[in-house]
């Protein structure tokens, strides 16, 4: 492809924030720094090889900063003032879109100027886009903060081939249809030529809302829609709509864990935690959907029945900073901090903690050694729309090594059925599934961790990319 050129660029990529996030440091100077979010870690391996744009937010209020080029990217920030971050971001991405998309674990709230704001910023990014697109250019949007944004873009460029992917689930249609602008988001949708989500099921319950919501209203020339699986016809465009469960760059993982210092700092990691026999792992942004407090609930009824001695067993939480300041998280920070207080207090001997917890982010090559050194993973979300923290944990388990126990509830359990699958709602089966994967004959372990790999390595990040591009129907990343 041709990269960009005088005209704009041929392949763009829209979401909420950069692959880079602007840090302001405390003598007012100002460094980017690289984002750690799942979206740039998901797509970031795919797009270095292709040169284009992405277009997002710096992930600071108010920042004027001009396009620059970072490691072949051309990068175009867009602007959004500290109200429109509480409004739009804090406020209806992340306080109503979140919630409702995740089967409402926690209340979502529908506030009329978090709407007009998240329209005011959707214009916003659609315009950045219609800018910087070249004549024809492919453009894929990304995420529920976005989905305004096909339809916006549409209506300025009839020429771009757009398409849109879902990166968390897409809810059931009972509960979609709560919100207030539910008609306006699927025709934000459907402003795409391929809407993609992760599991079939969002796909379907789409094309049923698409099929209520815009389909029956021919009285205000609106869209007429088919019945034919997988496919709108919105006047005279066709919209496909399909499945494209996402994945990691495996490959590059394996090689990672493969390196000697990282193998050396794994064995370092299990001498710091006092060389237990059994090392438990969970690696999760700190969010009310990821089920933090299941796992934690679990280990302190094992260990209090003695099913598992607290001799045997060591437990690291990482929980990466998430939305601080709204809350429902200062809340569940809170909650999920007393249930490890009582965990050790209970359980613990002077040097050796039980769970160690650590309320920070942690580099890739950490990551890699954490995982390397774990017996068991343990990924137990509410709600996910796949979790890339699991098949990153395969893919760096080359030795055949450690078990997974993981919720039937995030996407990649579809995929990943040689794990131990539990539900997360039902406490004593989290229990048994760890005690399980503790005691597993190493025969048998390695058996599940073959044919997990040879899921997650066959189906990589750019195989998902390659997937939906082709579906698109464009030429610009094959």
């Amino acid at each position: 492809m041709s990269g960009i050129g005088e005209n704009g660029a041929d392949f763009l990529v829209v979401a909420n924030r950069l692959p880079v996030d602007l840090e302001r440091l405390p003598d007012g100077t100002q460094r980017w720094k690289h984002s750690p979010g799942g979206l740039v870690s998901a797509l970031e391996p795919f797009l270095r090889t292709h040169s284009g744009a992405w277009i997002g937010w710096p992930g600071v209020a108010d920042a004027e900063v001009e396009a620059f080029e970072e490691a072949g990217l051309q990068l175009h920030p867009v602007r959004l003032s500290a109200d429109e971050v509480q409004d739009y971001y804090e406020g209806f991405s992340n306080g109503t879109l979140w919630p409702l998309y995740h089967d409402v674990v926690a209340p979502p709230a529908f506030h009329r100027h978090w709407w007009n704001a998240y329209t005011r910023v959707n214009q916003r990014f659609a315009d950045a886009t219609a800018k910087v697109a070249a004549q024809g250019a492919t453009v894929w949007v990304q995420d529920y903060q976005l989905q305004l944004v096909p339809a916006m873009l549409r209506e300025q460029r009839p020429d771009l081939k757009i398409g849109f992917f879902l990166h968390i689930p897409f809810p059931p249609v009972e509960l979609f249809m709560q919100l207030p602008w539910r008609t306006e988001i699927i025709r934000g949708l459907l402003g795409a030529d391929l809407v993609g989500f992760h599991r079939p099921g969002g796909a379907q319950n789409f094309l049923w809302l698409a099929r209520r919501l815009v389909g029956l209203e021919p009285s205000r020339g609106a869209v007429g829609v088919r019945t034919r699986p997988g496919v709108v016809q919105v006047g005279d465009r066709t919209v496909r709509v399909g499945a494209f469960p996402i994945s990691i760059d495996s490959a590059g993982l394996d090689a990672l864990a493969r390196k000697k210092d990282v193998q050396a700092r794994a064995k370092q990691i299990r001498s710091d935690l006092g060389n237990p026999k059994k090392i438990l792992l969970g690696v999760d942004r700190l969010d009310y959907t990821k089920g933090i407090d299941v796992r934690l609930r679990a280990l302190h009824e094992l260990l209090e029945n003695g099913r598992i001695d607290p001799e045997d067993v060591a437990m690291v939480q990482l929980a990466t900073p998430s939305r601080e300041r709204v809350e429902h998280y200062k809340q569940m920070r809170g909650d999920i901090e007393q249930i490890v207080g009582r965990i050790n207090g209970e359980f613990a001997r002077v040097g050796r903690p039980v769970v160690h917890y650590l309320h920070q982010s942690v580099d890739r090559e950490e990551l890699a050694a954490f995982m390397s050194a774990a017996d068991v993973m343990v990924v137990t979300p509410v709600r996910d729309g796949m979790n890339l923290v699991c098949k990153e944990y395969v893919a760096t388990r080359y030795d055949l090594g450690g078990s997974l126990v993981l919720s039937e509830f995030a996407g990649a359990a579809a995929e990943l059925t040689s794990a131990y699958l539990v539900n997360p709602h039902d406490l004593d089966g989290v229990k048994n599934a760890l005690e399980s994967a503790l005691t597993i004959d190493p025969a048998e372990g390695r058996r599940r961790m073959r044919a997990l790999r040879r899921q997650v390595l066959t189906h990589d990040v750019d195989r998902w990319a390659r997937s939906f591009l082709e579906a698109l129907g464009t030429q610009t990343a094959i």
